[in-house]
């Protein structure tokens, strides 16, 4: 984030906070006084401010460029056909993200300002050694399993009745989710599941340019298992399928990336046919009978009577 900020001050920044906040500066070996801002780049407030606008604007760029295309190009959408897809559900989807992602910004500031001014365990620089090289690429696997460890258990953790109506329920109103469904959270749901990633950066060394690739990685990849395109049968990736049947199913596959956790932990449920194979997916008593099951569970979860008894 130290980098892109860099970048931002220098052709964004230093000149939009000089028209908002200027002041006068004689050039050097001149008498030209040119204008600058009189707000320096190593501010806490300055720092936070401009940290805040490039992660809140990059995020809404990434999530409706990349849920844009796998909504044309991936989604399946014969699931618009689904009981359970509701009314004007894009467009809520989408208004849902777009509303909750400057809170999830704000939640997060302290950890983006925390890299920035040097106070995480992200590191610079080229590979020196051979020992360097290992690190760099087993930062990848590492990096995958300790979040997904921490997002299976805050997950699963808010599937707890108690708290489950508070933060979670929101992104479980898409029981049919498209991709514009992958940003839509409460925002302190949202936060807690992306809290690993920046707990990571402060607990274990990680090269600065690697950690922000991960991060753009993160954010495709929240989209992709949201695609409702099954084509990975995969038993120890937890692909969109595997999410699918979390969203329908509700108590399964909390995991982000593997299976691992959830096996763990007991939770794991395979897909099957009914999400592989086209004509059971788009049989209307399939359907029917996952709409009639998502509602039990989740009244159950809720500790209310079902509608159907």
């Amino acid at each position: 984030m130290d980098t892109v900020l860099e970048y931002a001050d220098a052709y964004v920044f230093d000149t939009l906070y000089a028209k908002i906040w200027p002041t006068y500066t004689t050039l050097s070996n001149t008498t030209t006084n040119a204008l600058v801002s009189s707000w320096p780049r190593e501010d806490f407030w300055r720092i936070n401010l401009s940290v805040f606008l490039i992660t809140c604007i990059f995020g809404w760029i990434l999530y409706l460029g990349t849920a844009t295309l796998s909504y044309y190009l991936v989604f399946d959408h014969d699931y618009m056909k689904h009981p359970k897809f509701l009314k004007n559900q894009v467009r809520m989807e989408i208004e849902c993200a777009m509303s909750a992602i400057p809170w999830m910004t704000i939640l997060t500031l302290p950890f983006f300002s925390g890299e920035v001014m040097g106070k995480s365990m992200l590191y610079g620089g080229m590979p020196q050694t051979t020992y360097d090289w290992i690190y760099l690429f087993g930062s990848v696997p590492s990096f995958l399993f300790f979040t997904d460890g921490g997002i299976y258990w805050f997950h699963r953790w808010m599937h707890h009745p108690k708290i489950y109506k508070y933060l979670h329920k929101l992104h479980h109103k898409w029981i049919i989710p498209t991709p514009f469904a992958s940003h839509a959270f409460n925002p302190f749901d949202g936060f807690l599941q992306s809290l690993p990633y920046h707990l990571y950066a402060f607990m274990i060394p990680m090269h600065k340019y690697l950690y922000l690739g991960m991060f753009v990685f993160v954010n495709f990849w929240t989209v992709m298992i949201h695609d409702g395109e099954f084509i990975s049968h995969s038993s120890i990736i937890n692909t969109s399928a595997h999410h699918f049947v979390h969203h329908v199913y509700f108590n399964y596959n909390y995991g982000q990336y593997f299976t691992f956790w959830d096996r763990l932990g007991m939770s794991h449920r395979q897909p099957t046919d009914e999400q592989y194979v086209k004509a059971k997916r788009d049989d209307q008593k399939v359907m029917a009978r996952q709409a009639y099951d998502a509602e039990e569970i989740e009244a159950e979860t809720l500790g209310i009577k079902p509608k159907h008894q």
